[in-house]
């Protein structure tokens, strides 16, 4: 342990709003940059102790870099400082899609804004086949693992099954396997080294020792997991009984809590059920506008995860009832994002103590090991449904959920400005935010001469 003084609540505040600032580019970024500036600049805590908690985050339904931070914060400052960390990493990402939201959904027809979502929809695509990519290259490592990612893909894409169920299947799978003593499910679900510097935990504040209310207190774990959850349960069982099962709010409420609990997989896939439903299902919004929604939260600071606040938005405002169409969508997306991220807090809160007990448990990690194969076969359908709805105008239905392109609605440009971003993302490993920051461009040039 190092003698610096340990930071106070106030110190470690400004240090998490400044990662909720500067937190673009995805969990994959997000994690990184929080190794850079807890493990390598403040020296909180180690590589060893960075890697426990995010591979425990793994574990859990959500989004694992918005978890670590409430998992870093509850570690450093106890609960308080959980729930300011995992705040200061949401709250930018709110207000910017929220302001973002409304813009779209007063100017979302205007030329300049049309153009510029036009742009963004094929960058989108491109940063989507790249995480399947990435995502297939860490997670496929043998047959067993390939042939789930097939299954699942075939599952979602042809024949319409609901995610929850690929997730559970594909967690069976594994747990199974690995009780078998197959070899094919032995391990492989946690992360590698992060950073390019290693911090060894005794250099750092929190050094080698287990902190004291970091031990196992059923007590403590139970009376703030039930606060939490009525927090987050109590407001939908009253829409419910208030409202009715057919009111949107309702229906936003159920949806996307039943999403925080059976969300494996990170964003892509979150994002592959919400489609599923959202789209084809509530009809909250068309598949071109989830598009639009995800390249909001791709270019503004906070989880992927944000996405779902602009589908809250969009559901609520198209059936605000008596409401004025923008509060209703505002109080929409506003629900959404409380039913979505409350979660977090319980599984971080109710499960960390005991988090000596999970880390080594093979069972464990075989069944993530296969929930992360299955993952890239739904990531993998969609980025097909997204390339068919971005590259055609128009789809025929073909047998069970399968839908087929009219070739001859091929969009030309946005085939082109694909091509382009596909180029500039693969080959040239450029950041999303600056392809999506040219792509926005290329969209508003090509509407100046009329071509889109």
């Amino acid at each position: 342990m190092t003698d610096r003084p340990y930071p106070t609540l106030a110190e470690a505040t400004r240090i998490w709003a400044r990662i909720g600032l500067l937190s673009f580019g995805g969990p994959a970024g997000q994690i990184a940059l929080m190794h850079r500036i807890l493990v390598e600049e403040q020296r909180w805590l180690g590589e060893k102790r960075f890697l426990h908690a995010l591979n425990y985050c793994m574990l859990l339904p959500g989004p694992e870099a918005m978890q670590l931070a409430v998992y870093i914060g509850w570690l450093m400052h106890r609960t308080i400082g959980g729930i300011v960390a995992g705040l200061l990493f949401v709250v930018p990402g709110v207000v910017a899609i929220m302001a973002l939201s409304w813009v779209y959904a007063i100017w979302g027809d205007a030329g300049p804004v049309e153009a510029l979502f036009f742009g963004l929809k094929a960058a989108v695509l491109a940063i989507v086949v790249q995480a399947v990519i990435r995502i297939g290259s860490r997670a496929l490592k043998n047959g067993a693992m390939i042939g789930i990612a097939v299954a699942s893909f075939v599952a979602i894409f042809v024949f319409g099954l609901p995610f929850p169920l690929i997730i559970l299947a594909a967690g069976l799978i594994g747990f199974f396997g690995a009780r078998a003593g197959l070899p094919a499910f032995r391990g492989g679900g946690g992360h590698g080294k992060v950073g390019a510097k290693q911090v060894a935990d005794a250099d750092t504040l929190l050094g080698e020792e287990t902190p004291e209310h970091t031990r196992v207190n059923r007590a403590w774990a139970l009376r703030v997991s039930a606060v939490i959850l009525a927090l987050w349960l109590v407001p939908v069982a009253l829409l419910f009984l208030m409202l009715g099962p057919q009111d949107v709010f309702a229906q936003i409420a159920g949806f996307f809590s039943v999403m925080a609990v059976v969300t494996f997989g990170g964003a892509y896939a979150v994002l592959a059920y919400v489609a599923q439903e959202a789209v084809q299902n509530f009809g909250w919004l068309a598949p071109g506008e989830m598009l639009d929604g995800l390249g909001m939260a791709e270019t503004t600071p906070g989880p992927l995860i944000m996405v779902t606040q602009f589908v809250g938005f969009m559901g609520a405002l198209r059936d605000a009832g008596a409401l004025p169409p923008l509060l209703a969508g505002t109080l929409g997306g506003l629900l959404t994002t409380w039913v979505t991220f409350a979660p977090c807090f319980l599984w971080i809160f109710l499960g960390a103590p005991f988090i000596e007990r999970l880390r080594d448990n093979q069972v464990l990690s075989a069944a993530l090991t296969a929930i992360t194969a299955a993952v890239v076969g739904v990531i993998a359908n969609l980025a097909v449904w997204f390339g068919l709805h971005v590259l055609f105008a128009e789809l025929r239905p073909a047998v069970l959920a399968l839908e087929l392109p009219v070739l001859a609605s091929l969009d030309p440009w946005a085939a082109l400005l694909t091509v382009a971003a596909l180029v500039a993302v693969l080959r040239f490993k450029l950041s999303p935010v600056t392809v999506l920051a040219g792509c926005a461009a290329a969209g508003l040039l090509l509407r100046l001469p009329g071509l889109i």
